[in-house]
C-alpha cells in the first residue's frame, strides 16, 4: 500500500497558518459580537420593562379586583368634570388612581367624551373598559326626587326647584307658567285658555301643578317638569270627579280654585268645615271675604290684616268681588279637592258662614253663624294675630 505524501512544515508554515485561522476567527467574532450584544441588551431591557410595567400596572392600571364581578351603579351628572369623575371612580373603588385615569382620558383625548348617566360597572373592569364605558352613552339617564308641597303658590315651586337645581332659570319658569300656552294640549288648561279669564289670573298653571314627590331626570327641562305635574292633576282629578262636578253644576277650575283657598285657609281636619261656609256664602251670594286671596296677590304674610289690605284692588279680593277669585291661589291637595267636592252638609244645614283663625301658631280655626258672633271671635283673637305678626316680623 502506497503511502499518503506528507507535507513537511516548517515552523514559518504552522505561524503562518494559525494567524491565517485567527485572522477569520476574529473576524467572524468582530461581526457576532455587536449583534449578541445587541440581542442580550435587548433581552435584558424587555425583561426590566415588562417586569416594571408589571409593577406599574398592578399599582395603577390593573382592574381593582380581577375576580369581583359585583354590579355598581356610576353617576355621572351633566356638567360633571373629568377630574370629578375620576375622584368619583376612586371613592367608589372602581379605579386604583385617579391621577392615572385622569391621565389616561386626556392622553387617549376621550376626557370631553364623557357622557352623563347612570352606568353599571364593576371592580374587574380595566380602566379602558370603564373610559369605553362611560364614553358610549348607554347611561341611563339620571334621576332626583322633588316634593311638592300643598299649598305652594308657582313662584314657591319656581324658588324651590332653582334650589334644588331642577331649574336653571326662574323667570322661564313663571313665564310658561303666566301664559300657559305651551300646555293647551292639557283640556283643563285649554278650557282656561279658551274661558276668557286667562288675561286676568296672575298664572294661568296656578294650582295646577300638583303637590307630590316626582321623580325627574336631571336634565329635564321645566317645560317637562310642568308638564309631569299637570299630568298628575289629571291622574288625581278621574271621572267620579268630574260627575260629581257636574252634579254640583259647577266646572273642574272653580272646584280647584275653591280647593284652593281651602288649602290656605285651614288644616286638613277643618277642610270640609271650610269648604261648608264657603258654598254656604257663595249660594248666598255672600262675599267670601277669604283673606288668603288678598294675602296672595300683595304678597303679605301678616295675620292681622288692616283697611288698606282689605280694600285692595284687585279681582282675586274677594272681600270686594263676589263669588270665586279668578283662579287657583295655590296648588291644593287631593283632600282640599274633595273637601270643594263633599262640604260638610251638617255644618251647612245649620248656616254657619264665618270663620277665623284661634291660634296662628296651632292653625286652629273658631267658626261662627252671625257676623255678631264673628266679630266677637275676631275682637277676642286679633291680638293673637298681632302678638304672632310682631314674633315672626311678618311684613
Amino acid at each position: 500500500m502506497r503511502e499518503k505524501p506528507t507535507r513537511d512544515y516548517t515552523h514559518d508554515d504552522l505561524v503562518e497558518e494559525r494567524a491565517y485561522g485567527l485572522y477569520w476567527y476574529s473576524w467572524l467574532w468582530g461581526i457576532v459580537r455587536p449583534v449578541l450584544v445587541f440581542v442580550c441588551s435587548l433581552l435584558l431591557l424587555i425583561g426590566l420593562v415588562s417586569f416594571g410595567w408589571g409593577k406599574l400596572s398592578a399599582r395603577f392600571i390593573d382592574p381593582v379586583d380581577r375576580n369581583d364581578t359585583t354590579p355598581i351603579s356610576f353617576s355621572v351628572a351633566p356638567g360633571d368634570s373629568l377630574t370629578r369623575v375620576s375622584n368619583n371612580l376612586k371613592n367608589q373603588n372602581l379605579i386604583r388612581d385617579r391621577s392615572v385615569f385622569k391621565y389616561f382620558a386626556d392622553f387617549m383625548g376621550f376626557g370631553q367624551k364623557i357622557q352623563a348617566g347612570e352606568y353599571t360597572l364593576s371592580r374587574n373592569m380595566t380602566i379602558n373598559q370603564i373610559a369605553d364605558q362611560l364614553t358610549s352613552g348607554d347611561g341611563k339617564p339620571i334621576v332626583r326626587n322633588i316634593t311638592i308641597i300643598p299649598g305652594w303658590t308657582v313662584e314657591n315651586i319656581a324658588d324651590y326647584l332653582l334650589k334644588e337645581g331642577a331649574i336653571k332659570d326662574k323667570a322661564q319658569f313663571l313665564e310658561k307658567s303666566r301664559s300657559g300656552h305651551e300646555f293647551a294640549a292639557y283640556y283643563y288648561i285649554n278650557d282656561i285658555l279658551s274661558g276668557g279669564k286667562a288675561q286676568v289670573r296672575k298664572y294661568v298653571l296656578e294650582g295646577y301643578l300638583a303637590p307630590d314627590t316626582y321623580e325627574v331626570y336631571t336634565d329635564a327641562s321645566a317645560e317637562d317638569i310642568i308638564k309631569k305635574l299637570l299630568s298628575q292633576t289629571e291622574a288625581v282629578y278621574k271621572e267620579p270627579l268630574h260627575a260629581r262636578t257636574d252634579e254640583m253644576n259647577m266646572t273642574m277650575d272653580q272646584i280647584i280654585t275653591l280647593a284652593s283657598l281651602i288649602e290656605k285657609e285651614g288644616k286638613t281636619a277643618d277642610f270640609a268645615k271650610v269648604s261648608a261656609v264657603f258654598h254656604s256664602r257663595l249660594k248666598q251670594n255672600i262675599a267670601l271675604g277669604s283673606d288668603v286671596t288678598i294675602k296672595y296677590v300683595s304678597g303679605t304674610n301678616r295675620m292681622a290684616l288692616n283697611k288698606e289690605d282689605l280694600a285692595l284692588q284687585s279681582p282675586y279680593n274677594t272681600y270686594i268681588h263676589k263669588g270665586l277669585p279668578p283662579g287657583p291661589i295655590c296648588s291644593p291637595s287631593p283632600a282640599a279637592i274633595l273637601a270643594a267636592l263633599y262640604p260638610d252638609e251638617q255644618f251647612m244645614q245649620e248656616g254657619y258662614l264665618y270663620f277665623c283663625s284661634k291660634d296662628p301658631g296651632t292653625g286652629e280655626l273658631h267658626f261662627s253663624k252671625t257676623l255678631a258672633e264673628h266679630e266677637y271671635a275676631v275682637s277676642v283673637y286679633a291680638p293673637l294675630w298681632e302678638a304672632y305678626d310682631r314674633r315672626v316680623n311678618a311684613r
